[in-house]
């Protein structure tokens, strides 16, 4: 008898929620950086198990939206949490429910939903912190299970798949059993080339910049990929770009050998840099950069 489940991961920016999905997974799917507001679009990892098929949607960090593209990371987290019925909540261990959580806590009320609380990153907190967390959101809902976790060692993740097995309901699946994610290559890969991006530039820069797929040939032996990389300021782009061309080769270098393993093929990665100034404040640019809400 097969089930599926589709389970919203929601919570604060850089809580661990994409880090959660991928260990879920066994396998890269979501970017993951210490930076907060990684996740930009809703991201679908499948998880499937005997005749059980696990959907999870991993979505952006609830906050408050300083910009059009903020506006739109938090709508689609909105617009995903309708469209399910259980979820997990992702928290630090902190001694009192913050309003972010609490308002998300009332969207769980007022849909009538069931959820999971997950406290990530408990290899870094006493466990007395743990103990308060537990205490204080037991007073504002009824979770189904409260897990601590380490997502990034993968201590805990298995309990929490295991607890979402009651979630499941007698249904067909949703996709084939072999595969991770319904996101494109090309996705997949202009994600790859901004983890970098996170990874090599200063705190507000990455926020600035959108990646895209301008060409993707594929032969016996070699995938060549021209992706551009855009910004928002001509200082941003020199920074990107840095001495000698010293930055945009390491970030090339990283991401080719990140795409190289999700494709098992050779890649040649060519990446050029173009500014946008203000994109993130354009309709019309971050719908054309692919955050485009869901039909």
């Amino acid at each position: 008898m097969r089930k599926t489940a589709f389970i919203a991961i929601v919570g604060r920016p850089n809580v661990g929620k994409s880090t959660l999905l991928n260990s879920i997974l066994g396998e890269k799917v979501a970017i993951v950086s210490k930076k907060p507001q990684t996740t930009r679009n809703r991201i679908t990892g499948i998880h499937t198990v005997g005749e059980n098929q696990f959907v999870f949607l991993d979505t952006p960090g609830m906050h408050k939206p300083r910009t059009k593209l903020g506006d739109f990371m938090v709508k689609t987290t909105s617009q995903t949490l309708a469209g399910v019925d259980s979820a997990i909540l992702v928290v630090e261990a902190r001694e009192a429910v913050g309003d972010i959580e609490a308002k998300i806590i009332s969207r769980f009320k007022s849909e009538g939903m069931r959820a999971i609380l997950v406290i990530n990153k408990i290899d870094t907190v006493r466990p007395e912190n743990i103990a308060k967390t537990i205490e204080s959101y037991a007073k504002e809902f009824d979770f189904d299970a409260v897990i601590p976790v380490a997502a990034k060692s993968g201590k805990g993740v298995d309990t929490v798949v295991s607890e979402c097995e009651n979630f499941l309901t007698e249904s067909d699946w949703f996709f084939p059993e072999d595969i991770v994610t319904d996101q494109p290559e090309r996705q997949v890969a202009a994600e790859i080339i901004r983890e970098k991006l996170l990874r090599m530039l200063e705190e507000e820069i990455p926020h600035g910049t959108a990646v895209t797929i301008e060409e993707w040939t594929e032969s016996e032996k070699l995938v060549s990929i021209r992706a551009e990389i855009y910004c928002e300021k001509a200082s941003h782009k020199g920074i990107i770009i840095g001495k000698h061309g010293a930055t945009i080769k390491k970030i090339g270098t990283y991401a080719r050998e990140d795409i190289e393993k999700m494709l098992d093929s050779r890649v040649f990665l060519d990446l050029y840099v173009r500014v946008k100034e203000n994109w993130r404040d354009s309709n019309f640019n971050i719908s054309d950069f692919g955050f485009k809400e869901e039909e």
